[in-house]
C-alpha cells in the first residue's frame, strides 16, 4: 500500500546552465508543492501504514526549511553565493543545482536518513519512502524514486554538503536536527494520545 501526504513550501533559486535564460539568469520563485509517499505490506496498530500525525516532526522541519528560503548552489559564483547570504535570513547550500529534478533527490535522500534512524513503536513494519514528488508549477513536476536519488549517473549527493542558515535551523522544533541526522542518531516515534 501507498499513502501519501503533501507540503508546500515559497522558494527563490536561480537555476544555472538551463535552457531558458530566464530561469537561469534571473532569481525567481515558485509555489512548491512536494508530495511524500510512504510504501509498506503491512499496517499498524492504529491499522495505519504510517501515522500522518508523524509527519508533522521532523519531516516538516526539513521540507520547511526551503519555506520562503533561497536555495544557492555551493558551485554558483562565490560573489552571488555570499550576496545572496548577506541578503537573506533563510537559505540552503546544496552541493547540487536547486532544479525541481535535484529538489525532488535532496528532499529524498533527507526523509530517506530521518526515516531509518527513526523506532518505529506503533506496530510499523518495512515502512519505506516510495518516493518525492515536487511540482515546481501547476503543470510539471519531478519524481524521485531510490534508485534516482542514489544514482552515480545522476550525481552523488553528499548530504554533509548541505548546509542551513542559522534562522531556518532555529525555526526547527529541534535546532540540531541536522546534526543529529548527520550523526546517525535514533529518533523515537512517539504514541500520539
Amino acid at each position: 500500500m501507498v499513502i501519501r501526504k503533501l507540503f508546500k513550501f515559497e522558494n527563490a533559486h536561480i537555476v544555472r546552465g538551463c535552457s531558458t535564460q530566464r530561469c537561469r539568469a534571473s532569481i525567481h520563485g515558485h509555489s512548491y508543492k512536494v508530495e511524500v509517499l510512504f510504501e509498506s505490506k503491512y499496517l499498524d496498530h492504529g491499522q495505519m501504514v504510517y501515522d500522518f500525525g508523524l509527519m508533522k516532526q521532523g519531516m516538516k522541519d526539513l521540507i520547511d526549511s526551503f519555506d520562503h528560503a533561497v536555495a544557492i548552489w555551493d558551485g554558483d559564483h562565490a560573489e552571488y553565493i555570499e550576496a545572496m547570504k548577506e541578503h537573506s535570513n533563510r537559505w540552503v547550500l546544496l552541493p547540487v543545482s536547486p532544479s525541481c529534478e535535484q529538489f525532488s533527490r535532496v528532499i529524498f535522500l533527507m526523509l530517506d536518513r530521518l526515516l531509518s534512524s527513526t523506532d518505529m513503536i506503533n506496530g510499523e513494519q518495512e515502512v519505506k519512502l516510495h518516493s518525492i514528488i515536487v511540482h515546481e508549477t501547476e503543470t510539471g513536476y519531478a519524481q524521485c524514486f531510490e534508485e534516482d536519488a542514489y544514482s552515480e549517473r545522476m550525481g552523488v549527493i553528499p548530504l554533509e554538503s548541505i548546509l542551513f542558515s542559522d534562522e531556518v535551523r532555529e525555526g526547527w522544533s529541534d535546532p540540531r536536527l541536522w546534526q543529529k541526522i548527520l550523526a546517525g542518531e535514533t529518533f523515537l516515534n512517539p504514541q500520539t494520545v
